[in-house]
């Protein structure tokens, strides 16, 4: 977790060396199954469905690790600049809602993450980004400082990146944290150099089922096993890989097809000389 301090690259970033991470904690979920569970949601593209991943803890500290260091890599991993400090103050912030249906999502090649719960909410939405204000049980402050400092931290920090933070209701109950920076202008060839390095790594036969979903519009494991010359679970297992990548998506019938961003990745191969 801490080589991450250095790469934020903020002032505040030695704000975040007092905490007792690694100390016991009294602090229990209101949740009685003691599981802290949040669900990461990537968009690469608009129109194709999010990448999915899960981040789980038994224990409050261990669960907030996990969650800053996992969105911090997805983000930067799109192309994101949102720093680290960042991140972590707004995970952090969700102990407020007991975690509960945490939802994260990054989307605008990493430069927007919008953090959502299902908690009380903030009400005076002004005060709690200013520093002091808080609602922080002593039970909360084992695991966080606990002073009002969370947000307004956040704000500040995001603020010498030329970035915001937006606080809005969600919808039932709950708050939307919502981080956004402006993506870098960049040189056409620097751009072009970050989509191909933004491709999924595919093997070589997986390259060829996405050319032959190109060619024949619709396929199944049956038709990649006999143009491929492959066994029918090998096909099967491929075309589920390049489903969960949403290169891929599956209709009514089980045959796949190519997603807007399969076509895309499939043309920056073939334009960048990757091959098939």
């Amino acid at each position: 977790m801490r080589q991450f301090y250095g790469e934020a690259g903020s002032a505040h970033a030695s704000t975040l060396l007092d905490r007792r991470s690694h100390a016991p904690t009294s602090y229990r979920l209101s949740d009685t199954r003691g599981s802290l569970r949040a669900r990461i949601a990537v968009y690469d593209s608009p129109a194709a469905p999010p990448r999915v991943q899960d981040v789980s803890s038994d224990e409050p500290c261990d669960f907030i690790d996990k969650l800053s260091s996992t969105v911090y890599e997805l983000s930067h991993q799109a192309g994101g600049s949102i720093p680290f400090v960042v991140i972590r103050e707004i995970a952090e912030n969700l102990i407020h809602a007991d975690f509960r249906e945490a939802v994260i999502t990054i989307q605008d090649g990493g430069n927007t993450v919008r953090f959502s719960d299902q908690g009380p909410g903030i009400p005076d939405k002004e005060r709690a980004l200013l520093p002091g204000f808080s609602t922080a049980s002593a039970s909360m402050k084992t695991v966080i400082r606990g002073v009002g400092s969370g947000l307004p931290v956040a704000r500040e920090c995001l603020s010498f990146s030329g970035g915001t933070l937006s606080l809005d209701d969600n919808l039932g109950q709950g708050t939307v944290v919502t981080l956004s920076v402006s993506a870098p202008a960049t040189h056409p060839r620097a751009s072009q150099s970050r989509e191909t390095s933004s491709i999924p790594r595919l093997s070589t036969r997986q390259k060829q089922i996405l050319s032959l979903a190109l060619e024949l519009g619709a396929i199944g494991p049956s038709a990649v096993s006999r143009e491929l010359g492959i066994g029918l679970s090998t096909a099967y297992r491929d075309l589920e890989t390049l489903e969960r990548l949403s290169l891929l998506a599956c209709d009514d019938t089980g045959k796949r097809s190519l997603t807007p961003l399969g076509e895309r990745v499939l043309v920056q191969l073939l334009e960048g000389g990757a091959g098939l």
